[in-house]
């Protein structure tokens, strides 16, 4: 069985070189990988809009004195977890669906606040009636779960955020 660290540069390899398709046996494992199946080209025609006549001129009268504009303030930054640079992304290796537990019954792998190791098992992505289980890959804290159980995650995406040790 291949490990998945040995899958994502197996990817990895595969998505930086020109071949298309990449097939690897050993024993009772096999690893299958397509790119470049078709180009998709859609083309996007800008819709006719009517042109807008300006609005007739109206001058206020000079006795009343006009309220000043109130001040707009600029709206705040809001500052999430996901701002900190610090922190380290557990992303998805593969496309696939997301599962936070091994079964619908159990508790989830890891939830906000717990500790994992490299080698903590936090989730699983099933990608073609595969589950793969996805290792914390880094020692620390989880700060925040980024996808909800059962939703589709692609190659790549962010799937915790670790505060590293």
């Amino acid at each position: 069985m291949f490990k998945i660290q040995e899958i994502r540069e197996i990817i990895k390899l595969v998505d930086s070189s020109s071949i298309d398709e990449f097939v690897y046996e050993v024993k009772d494992a096999k690893v299958k990988l397509k790119k470049n199946a078709g180009v998709v080209v859609t083309e996007v025609k800008p819709a006719q809009v009517a042109p807008v006549q300006p609005a007739p001129k109206v001058e206020a009268p000079t006795t009343a004195a006009a309220p000043a504009p109130a001040k707009e303030e600029a709206p705040a930054k809001a500052v999430t977890v996901n701002d900190d640079a610090s922190l380290h992304k557990i992303t998805s290796p593969m496309v696939g669906t997301f599962y936070a537990a091994p079964n619908p019954e159990s508790d989830a792998y890891v939830k906000v606040g717990d500790k994992v190791d490299d080698e903590t098992i936090v989730c699983i992505v099933e990608a073609m009636k595969l589950f793969n289980e996805i290792e914390a890959e880094v020692k620390g804290e989880i700060v925040e779960v980024l996808v909800k159980d059962g939703e589709l995650v692609e190659y790549g995406q962010p799937l915790f955020l670790v505060k590293a040790e």
